[in-house]
């Protein structure tokens, strides 16, 4: 499966974003030839999608490096809070990813993980104690060092600090000591450390993961600081650049096969009235050192859709599956629950060739995890198809597909019983403003979903046996958009079923899940 861009035609040049959708927080690491990738995942299982790529360019996903509910509890865990930016390292055979759990409380748990093979399994979390979030781990003199932007105490003033660890039980061997409070900018975080020709460089995020976003960097001669910083500050940022590709920051770097330098960072790309749904998205820019010793991104500091520059010789990947029929025992690593699911709900054994899903009394408004599986909305114009065989027993079981982006803010299609009628229903859940925006009944059978979307509405359509589909309701794209929802997430297009606060008696049958990008 292909989850970035084929571009066997050309002989140089990209597109950004290279991993579009709800993929923020890249971190990035090169072995030999073969490049490997993260992201954070946030109130979603598996957490920390990992990634492979011979090219910088075409990315395949791999696994989800979090796919153990030992390895990552996320019951009560609100949209937004749960696994921050990770980062990706290898060092002495062993790779690592290290990220941040944040509880309901706002309380950080930092820990890391390792694997021989980065596709897994990767081991149970290692804990650190020093607060912060997005840390990072950096190796010297078999000396290994854990960098966050807190000290013991998240009260601690925002700045970057350091201690060494040990690298089998994550102890501190020293102090937290803080070594840079980054170029002026606020929130500084997402630090990386890098060493080059005698310099240890500080990579770090500024200004909140807005449109203010920024890269900056600093280096020191010391590892333990002082740090200047580069007089150029900001070396990434498209606050003034009037770009389709906004809020970019939270960079990683790495120093291709071939001695170029490249930087992963996340961005987003705004839909109407500066709002945007599908996330922050992984981008990709060429680097150059000037002979002041200081990066360049992108000859100009700023980021774009297309990026015309020379790039390693390219790998795409096969195009990737527009439709699941679920006809084998395991579901594509693009999936996602909310939380940690109940197995017991989810079947691809139950109805050979259908996805059968039971309602839990857990609804898509819980903090819990209703049983709902999904992929992240990774375009603007989409097609999103299922096929559903639901027949409620009562009037509290429902299932259908939803447009999740938090508790508080969804759109559903759905099939449920009222009185001795079937009825399919689109519905709004915006806070406190929610209701049905329509209701037709159904005949006896199975019923085709489908939502359409373009830059500024969802539309909902059906279809039963051979009859053409019918669309019956649309809705604003941007009231499931971030600058109105809050947060960090994107998106997810999901199907789920839910007994509203009773176990359904009726599983729902889904013949297959088709996402279709529109050109």
């Amino acid at each position: 499966m292909i989850c970035g861009v084929a571009l066997t035609a050309r002989a140089q040049g990209y597109k950004n974003p290279i991993i579009p959708g709800f993929y923020p927080d890249p971190s990035v690491c090169r072995v030999g030839d073969d490049y490997y990738l993260v992201n954070s995942s946030f109130e979603y299982f598996p957490g920390v999608p990992i990634w492979h790529s011979k090219d910088l360019v075409n990315w395949e996903q791999i696994g989800n490096v979090l796919n153990r509910a030992s390895q990552l509890p996320l019951s009560g865990c609100k949209p937004s809070n749960g696994i921050y930016a990770s980062t990706i390292r290898y060092h002495n055979g062993l790779f690592y990813m290290v990220t941040t759990l944040v509880s309901g409380t706002k309380e950080y748990g930092n820990f890391f993980v390792t694997a021989k093979n980065p596709a897994g399994p990767w081991s149970e979390p290692v804990f650190v104690n020093q607060s912060g979030i997005d840390p990072s781990l950096f190796w010297e003199n078999g000396k290994m060092y854990f960098i966050s932007n807190r000290g013991l105490k998240s009260n601690d003033a925002r700045a970057i600090y350091e201690s060494e660890i040990d690298s089998i039980t994550g102890k501190r061997l020293t102090e937290p000591k803080m070594i840079w409070k980054g170029s002026g900018g606020s929130y500084v975080e997402g630090p990386h450390m890098y060493k080059r020709n005698g310099y240890y460089y500080l990579l770090t995020a500024e200004g909140g993961t807005s449109y203010g976003h920024m890269v900056t960097i600093a280096r020191s001669k010391n590892i333990w600081g002082p740090f200047e910083s580069d007089p150029t500050n900001p070396i990434l940022s498209n606050r003034y650049a009037y770009s389709i590709i906004s809020g970019t920051g939270h960079a990683d770097m790495v120093e291709a096969a071939d001695g170029s330098w490249w930087m992963v960072h996340l961005a987003f790309r705004p839909i109407i009235d500066q709002i945007h749904t599908t996330g922050r998205e992984t981008c990709l820019e060429p680097v150059e050192w000037n002979k002041e010793g200081w990066p360049v991104v992108n000859k100009t500091g700023t980021a774009d859709i297309i990026v015309d520059t020379k790039t390693l010789p390219l790998h795409p990947y096969p195009a990737a599956q527009v439709t699941d029929n679920f006809d084998t025992d395991q579901l594509d690593f693009s999936y996602i629950h909310l939380r940690n699911p109940d197995s017991a709900n989810y079947s691809l054994k139950k109805r050979p060739g259908f996805l059968s899903l039971i309602g839990s009394d857990f609804t898509l408004n819980d903090l819990q995890s209703p049983t709902f599986i999904g992929k992240r909305q990774r375009h603007f114009s989409f097609d999103a198809v299922t096929s559903v065989d639901f027949d409620p027993q009562s009037d509290n079981e429902e299932a259908g597909l939803t447009l999740e982006m938090t508790n508080d803010h969804h759109y559903d299609f759905y099939i449920k019983k009222l009185g001795n009628q079937r009825v399919l229903v689109v519905y709004y859940k915006l806070e406190l403003i929610n209701g049905i925006k329509a209701e037709v009944p159904l005949l006896p059978g199975p019923v085709k979903l489908k939502i359409t979307g373009t830059k500024t509405v969802y539309s909902f359509s059906y279809a039963q046996g051979d009859a053409p589909y019918k669309e019956i309701a649309q809705l604003n794209t941007r009231y499931l958009g971030t600058e109105v929802t809050g947060g960090y997430n994107g998106v997810i297009i999901g199907m789920y079923a839910t007994g509203n606060g009773k176990v359904s008696a009726r599983p729902a049958y889904f013949d297959y899940f088709t996402y279709q990008p529109i050109q």
